[in-house]
């Protein structure tokens, strides 16, 4: 009987590198937090970024969540600078021109505060500049995409958390946690 392939959800926080080794002295990776032998990110999360994480020992289950064709759609709460107005969420909602191309269109919104951790250290408080937070989400996967395209609608991102890629939410785990879940089987392989 074969075995079960793991699945991971890990909220990764701020400042941690989405790697098991290699890190530069004084800088945290997936290791001081799983350890668990065997798994790999599917998908990455850059250091300055937070949330969903997706690990899995499953080298199929990795391609199936990474690959750009399957555009898995990933949502992001984005604390911003500035306010933006319709203007900046419908350039954002049809695409943004970026150095190495245009993006897909995005599906962009104004949200409340979310309910959120606090993030260690905090973003930097500005009396004069206000904040807002939008709800962003992308089929695409390119590096540091999210941040590139709120500043290039001319409100750049202050924080970044990702709470869903696909079917698997983040939900209510702390940041440093996380937990596994079971793999659906695909119809017909009973």
């Amino acid at each position: 009987m074969a075995r079960a392939n793991k699945l991971i959800l890990f909220n990764k926080p701020f400042q941690v590198l989405c790697q098991f080794s290699g890190g530069r002295p004084g800088r945290s990776t997936l290791a001081d937090f799983i350890k668990v032998p065997g798994v790999y990110p599917a998908g990455r999360l850059d250091y300055d970024s937070e949330g969903l994480l997706l690990l899995t020992d499953s080298g199929a289950l990795q391609h199936a969540i990474t690959d750009p064709r399957r555009k898995i759609e990933k949502t992001y709460l984005a604390q911003v600078e500035g306010a933006p107005g319709r203007d900046a969420l419908e350039r954002l909602r049809r695409g943004v021109r970026l150095q190495d191309g245009m993006t897909l269109p995005a599906k962009a919104r104004l949200v409340k505060a979310p309910d959120v951790w606090p993030r260690v250290p905090p973003i930097r408080y500005r009396k004069n500049i206000p904040t807002a937070w939008i709800e962003l989400k992308i089929v695409e996967g390119r590096n540091r995409q999210v941040r590139r395209m709120t500043a290039a609608v001319g409100h750049p991102t202050l924080r970044l958390i990702r709470i869903r890629v696909g079917r698997w939410e983040l939900g209510a785990l702390d940041p440093g946690t996380w937990k596994e879940v079971e793999i659906p089987v695909p119809e017909g392989s009973k």
